[in-house]
């Protein structure tokens, strides 16, 4: 595996790579890796003869400073991984590397209404963040197809706008949400969690299920997400929001009325043991 720190080296490696006609993956990852990440990796290999992944904890993207202090770093149990998984490249740039203009920007992408609910309503500024980092990595790698996971379900329809918005022939490939055996989302962020809050923490899966199973069987569609906010909040959870929301045109729609045959799918966010967890599921359609 190569590993590139600046992002000229790695453009003109890439380069050489195209003029060989060969195509080129890519997964964005701040890093403390997992099976889930690890799944996108496999998923772009089977897709393109070159996979690149990228490591790099954004700062610009967390509106919580203590959050971003808090970020696990483990790069060299990373790059292990990445190399047990036969990744060709890894891009591992600095703060400054990314950012040579400063952290501060007056840029601003038009994500419309995505970006004032769910995590916009209560990450303010972390679209922004989003967008102008995976619009970098993108300028640098310039890759064919870009991998991301179910999981940040919003994340990935912010960046299939950030695409349309800035012209990218980049194709978006939306992998499924990879869990642990009891249901649990793979995070990053499960590992901060304490032993007792791990064993609590797969509720919010139980919660997506019960909600699955019951959608459309006779309870107001909005009942249901009610419900589960007031079984989290019992389970020592301190939830954010349960919503059911249907896609249309690349964005999420608060559902008030039912649906018809469009994309539906519940989105969680919650809080245990100081640890931010989110998770979501479709409950009918598909991405």
């Amino acid at each position: 595996m190569y590993l590139f720190k600046r992002s000229s080296d790695l453009k003109k490696h890439l380069d050489l790579v195209r003029k060989s006609n060969k195509s080129i993956g890519f997964v964005p990852t701040m890093g403390a890796l997992h099976a889930g990440h690890l799944s996108l990796i496999q998923a772009t290999r089977q897709k393109n003869d070159v996979v690149v992944c990228s490591i790099f904890v954004n700062p610009t993207q967390f509106n919580d400073p203590k959050d971003f202090e808090k970020y696990p770093i483990t790069i060299e149990e990373d790059i292990k991984k990445l190399n047990n998984v036969s990744t060709d490249i890894l891009f591992l740039p600095s703060v400054e590397e990314m950012y040579p203009e400063g952290l501060e920007s007056d840029l601003h992408y038009d994500f419309g209404d995505l970006e004032t609910i769910l995590e916009g309503k209560f990450r303010p500024g972390h679209f922004q963040g989003v967008g102008r980092i995976v619009h970098k990595l993108l300028d640098i790698v310039q890759p064919d197809q870009l991998f991301m996971g179910q999981k940040d379900l919003q994340q990935c329809l912010i960046i299939r706008r950030l695409l349309a918005i800035t012209h990218s022939p980049v194709k978006l490939v939306v992998c499924p949400t990879e869990r642990e055996k009891d249901g649990l989302a793979m995070s990053s962020r499960n590992a901060r969690l304490s032993p007792a809050a791990r064993k609590k923490a797969v509720g919010i899966y139980q919660a997506l299920l019960h909600i699955k199973d019951n959608f459309g069987k006779g309870l107001h569609f909005m009942e249901g997400a009610h419900e589960a906010f007031d079984t989290l909040k019992k389970q020592g959870f301190e939830p954010e929001y349960v919503d059911i929301l249907q896609l249309d045109n690349d964005t999420l729609v608060p559902l008030d009325q039912p649906p018809g045959n469009a994309t539906v799918v519940v989105a969680v966010a919650a809080w245990l043991d100081g640890v931010r967890l989110i998770d979501n599921m479709i409950l009918q359609g598909s991405l």
